[in-house]
Formats: C-alpha cells, sequence, structure tokens
C-alpha cells in the first residue's frame, strides 16, 4: 500500500526538481528523502525515478503517481476543511503569498481584521508576480494575492478566484513639477521629454506603461529602470523624475509626490485572491478570504481619496 507522508514526498520532489530542493523544504535531510523515495518505488512496484551521478527526475510512471497523489492529498484536505467546517471556529496558520506591492497594501487591514481570532496566526510572504497560483495549486500556501493585466486567471476544477479591485495606472510627479497643479490636463504626447522612471524591461508594470505610451504613437521615451515601485516613488518625490504605477502602490503613503489620473480609459490590473477549492470551507481559510475583501473594499476608498490629490500634502 503507498504511504500518505511519501506521496507527499514525490510531489515536493516534483515541485522542487531534486532531492536536496526536496529535503530543504520539508526539512529532512538529501539521504532521508532518497530512502523515501526508494521505499515508495518498491511499494509501488515500478522505477518513479530516473538516476544519475548528478542527478534525478521522474520517470513516465512517476509523473502519473504524482497526478494520482495530487488528486488524493486534495481528497485529504476536502475532508479534513469539511470537518473542520462543522467546528466552526478558525484555527491554525494560514499562509498568504503576494507581490509586494499587495503585501504592502494588504497587510495593516488583514492583520486587523484578524486579530480576533485569537486561535489563528497569519503568515504573509512576498513573492514574485506569477508564482502564486503554482504556489497555492502545490499547496505551499493557501492563498495567493494576484494580479492580472490581460484577463487570463481562471477558476479551474482545483482553484477558486474571488475578484478584488481594479487597479488603475496612475501618473505621480514631483510636487513642484508643472502637472502639480490639478488645473494642467495630462497630455501623455507632451511628457515624452520628461525623465521617466520605470521597472526593469519586462515587468508586469513595465510592459503595462509601455503599451500606454505606444498607443499614443511615436518613439517611446527610454526610463532609468529601478526594481521596485516604492523606490520609483520615493525617486519621484525627490524631483528626479515622473512614473506612471499602478495605483494600489500609493497605499504606502510617499510623502512629496502629487497623483493624476491618465485621460480616457486607462490601462490597468485586476488583482484576486486564489485559493484551492478543497480549502476554501475550512474556518481559518474562510475567515482570511473575508477579511481579504474587507481589506479590499477599504483599499478601493483610500486610493479614491488620493487620486488626484497630493499625497500626504495639501490635497488631502
Amino acid at each position: 500500500m503507498l504511504d500518505f507522508r511519501r506521496l507527499v514526498v514525490i510531489c515536493e520532489f516534483a515541485r522542487r526538481g531534486s532531492i536536496a530542493a526536496t529535503a530543504a523544504s520539508l526539512g529532512y535531510s538529501p539521504s532521508a528523502v532518497s530512502q523515501q523515495l526508494a521505499t515508495l518505488e518498491r511499494e509501488a512496484g515500478a522505477a518513479l525515478l530516473d538516476r544519475s551521478a548528478r542527478s534525478a527526475e521522474l520517470t513516465d510512471a512517476g509523473r502519473r503517481l504524482v497526478e494520482h497523489a495530487q488528486r488524493i492529498l486534495a481528497m485529504v484536505e476536502h475532508a479534513e476543511s469539511d470537518l473542520s467546517a462543522h467546528e466552526g471556529t478558525p484555527s491554525g496558520r494560514v499562509t498568504v503569498t503576494a507581490f509586494p506591492t499587495a503585501a504592502v497594501a494588504f497587510a495593516p487591514a488583514l492583520a486587523r481584521s484578524l486579530r480576533r481570532h485569537t486561535e489563528l496566526t497569519l503568515r504573509m510572504e512576498q513573492g514574485r508576480s506569477g508564482r502564486g497560483m503554482r504556489e497555492v495549486r502545490s499547496g505551499e500556501v493557501d492563498i495567493a494575492l494576484v494580479d492580472d493585466w490581460y484577463g487570463r486567471v481562471r477558476e479551474t476544477d482545483t482553484l477558486r478566484v474571488f475578484p478584488l479591485l481594479y487597479d488603475p495606472l496612475v501618473l505621480v510627479v514631483p510636487r513642484r513639477h508643472r502637472l502639480a497643479s490639478l488645473e494642467e490636463p495630462v497630455d501623455l504626447r507632451e511628457l515624452r521629454d520628461e525623465p521617466w522612471m520605470a521597472t526593469p524591461d519586462g515587468e508586469p508594470s513595465r510592459l503595462a506603461v509601455d503599451r500606454m505610451l505606444a498607443e499614443v504613437g511615436g518613439a517611446q521615451p527610454v526610463p532609468w529602470e529601478f526594481e521596485g515601485l516604492g523606490t520609483i516613488l520615493s525617486l519621484v518625490s525627490k524631483g528626479l523624475g515622473i512614473a506612471a504605477v499602478p495605483a494600489l502602490a500609493l497605499a504606502a503613503g510617499i510623502r512629496g509626490i502629487v497623483v493624476r489620473e491618465f485621460p480616457g480609459d486607462p490601462v490597468g490590473r485586476d488583482i484576486h485572491a486564489v485559493a484551492r477549492a478543497s480549502s476554501v470551507n475550512r474556518p481559518a481559510v474562510s475567515a482570511t478570504l473575508r477579511a481579504v475583501h474587507v481589506a479590499a473594499r477599504t483599499l478601493v476608498d483610500d486610493l479614491a481619496a488620493v487620486r488626484l490629490a497630493a499625497v500626504g500634502g495639501h490635497g488631502r
């Protein structure tokens, strides 16, 4: 009979790609992982790994077993959720991952909302955009806050998607910039020669900015590139340039900048919460999802107050 714990090990190996990485993730020694996988091969009666002197990879049988194991683990989690749902009290640890801007924006409201659940603990991690859904699917985290620039985030048989808010690009300029006057119209074509600040080429927010600038025609400005929207906002506040950033980045409360809306229908992204279908009824996950929705509504109100106004200055 296949051992449940060893099914967890082979699924983790499929995610991590090596025995060393699997051992580090599970807190075992590499030799212990190798022994667990060898025992699982005997239980399965098939070669699950193709081993060489330097590496190991799943065989066809190993990949098929991982598919079965993932379904089994999901069924076990669903059973646990069903049983705990009848207990009604949120308890245990919930792990949430979010891209950096969302982590900064959502963390305060989540902490306030969940504090009353004394038996629940929250772990919030920052991850790069694009990894959240994979980490939820694999069971590494319970909930992911993900951004969707192109309408590609969809529910599946195993994942539930909860829309939270729409996050448009806004223009941020130094307080002494001519566009700091809200009576001055924003015209992208007149901003081409400005010193632009942007995230590195290939980042989702950078692609959105490039797309917006391309839509007004002509040669696009070549921006200075900096990692992190917080860094970019800080540089703008010091008068070193202008930038187009998602409005959610303003939740950090940078002083010394003025926020302007772009004309027309600006490029933006949808923010979603994603969780496994098998876990959404677990009281701890359900309570955290409710807190995420409350945080989103608060952020929508807060961001509406800073658009068309000076952040931290006379307009607020």
